[in-house]
C-alpha cells in the first residue's frame, strides 16, 4: 500500500484528488453537515483517474477464481419499520394496480405485529442475491439517537441477524447520525450490535454518509473497524476520489497512512435515481460505470436500501438492482460483501 501512496505522489493533481485535499479546508457544507461537491467534481466524476494512473504504471489486481472485476453490494437498514408516508405510498401504488391484498398489507401491517414488517425483507434480499452467487453485507444502526424519527432497537433482530451471519453475509454497523466525528458513539454502537450479533464486526457506513476527511477514518480506525465504506457521494455517483480500488487513506496533517481500508461507495439508489431523469437513464448511467470499473480491473460498490424492496412504489428501482446483477454476474463479476473484500484485498496487497 505505501508503493500506492508513493506513485501516486509523483503526479501533483492525482494525489490532491485521492487525498481529497480540498475537503481539508470546505468552503461549504451541505445541511448534513457533508462537503459540498462543485458541478466540476460531479462532472468528472465517472472517470476514476487516480485508479487509472495506478494501472498505467504498473499495478495489476488479480481476482479469486480469475475473476476479472469485483462488485461490493451493500444495503443500508435505515428502517426496518415503514414511516406512515411509506405505507401511504406503497399502499395507493398497490390501489392503482388493483391489488388489494398488497394494499392491505402495506397499509395494516402494524395490526398484525411488528414481525409482519414488509421492511424485514433480509431473507428474500439474500435469496435474490444467492440467484446469482452474489453475497452482500448489511448495515446496521445501533444508535438510540436520531434527527428524523424512532427508527429500531437492534436487539428486536436477533434472530434476523443471525440468519444474515449463518448464510455467511455481513451484518456491520450503520454509524448514527451524530456518530461520525463521535469517538465514544463509535464505540458503544459497535459493542452494542456485537453483543446481539455475538461476534465482532469490521464493517462500517455512516447515517446520511456523514464524513469528515480525514478525521473520520482515524475515529473508525481508532474504534477497531476494519473498513468503511461512507466515502462517495450523497446526491450524484461515480469516483469521489478517483478510485474504483479498495485504498489505505492518508492523513496529509500528519503526512501518514490512515489504519483502515476504504472500500468507495460508487452508486447510492437515492442519488441514482434523484439524478437521472428516467429508468433508462439510470440503467445507462449504472452500465457505463460498470464497465468502466471492469476495465480498469476495480471494485465498484452498490447500495440499495432495504425498504427499496419492500416499497411498492419502488418497483423499478428493485428492477435496475436485479438487471446489474444479471449485468454482472455475465460479466464474469466477483460479487460480494464488503468483509470478503476487504480479506482478499488485505491478503493481496
Amino acid at each position: 500500500m505505501r508503493a500506492m501512496h508513493d506513485l501516486l505522489k509523483q503526479n501533483a493533481k492525482i494525489w490532491d484528488l485521492f487525498s481529497r485535499r480540498e475537503e481539508y479546508s470546505p468552503e461549504k457544507l451541505d445541511e448534513h453537515g457533508r462537503f459540498l461537491f462543485a458541478e466540476k467534481n460531479l462532472r468528472n466524476a465517472s472517470e476514476p483517474e487516480a485508479s487509472i494512473y495506478l494501472v498505467e504504471h504498473g499495478m495489476e489486481v488479480e481476482f479469486p477464481e480469475n475473476k476479472t472485476f469485483a462488485v461490493c453490494l451493500t444495503h443500508d437498514m435505515d428502517d426496518i419499520y415503514p414511516p406512515l408516508s411509506h405505507s401511504l405510498l406503497s399502499s395507493a401504488c398497490c390501489l392503482k394496480a388493483l391489488d388489494f391484498r398488497g394494499s392491505a398489507s402495506q397499509f395494516f401491517w402494524k395490526f398484525q405485529g411488528p414481525e409482519y414488517s414488509p421492511y424485514l425483507n433480509f431473507s428474500e434480499i439474500m435469496d435474490l442475491e444467492e440467484n446469482f452467487g452474489a453475497k452482500s453485507s448489511f448495515y446496521f444502526l445501533a444508535s438510540r439517537e436520531d434527527p428524523k424519527r424512532f427508527r429500531y432497537d437492534i436487539e428486536d433482530l436477533e434472530g434476523s441477524l443471525g440468519e444474515i451471519s449463518d448464510r455467511g453475509w455481513e451484518a456491520g454497523l450503520h454509524g448514527g447520525y451524530y456518530s461520525y466525528n463521535d469517538p465514544g458513539a463509535l464505540k458503544r454502537e459497535k459493542e452494542r450490535l456485537e453483543a446481539v450479533l455475538d461476534k465482532k464486526i469490521i464493517g462500517f457506513r455512516n447515517h446520511y454518509l456523514r464524513f469528515r476527511t480525514p478525521e473520520t477514518w482515524e475515529l473508525l480506525a481508532n474504534a477497531g473497524f476494519k473498513y468503511d465504506s461512507t466515502f462517495g457521494f450523497s446526491d450524484s455517483v461515480g469516483f469521489r476520489n478517483g478510485m474504483c480500488h479498495p485504498f489505505r487513506p492518508y492523513n496529509l496533517k500528519e503526512d501518514r497512512e490512515i489504519g483502515i481500508l476504504e472500500i468507495p461507495l460508487t452508486i447510492m439508489d437515492v442519488a441514482l435515481f434523484k439524478a437521472s431523469g428516467s429508468f433508462d437513464d439510470a440503467w445507462k448511467c449504472t452500465k457505463d460505470l460498470i464497465d468502466t470499473t471492469a476495465r480498469f480491473n476495480g471494485v465498484i460498490t452498490l447500495l440499495w436500501h432495504n425498504f427499496v424492496f419492500g416499497c411498492s412504489f419502488r418497483k423499478d428501482w428493485i428492477k435496475l438492482y436485479e438487471k446489474a446483477l444479471l449485468y454482472c454476474s455475465e460479466k464474469g463479476a466477483w460479487m460480494t460483501s464488503g468483509e470478503e473484500i476487504y480479506r482478499w484485498w488485505e491478503n493481496e496487497s
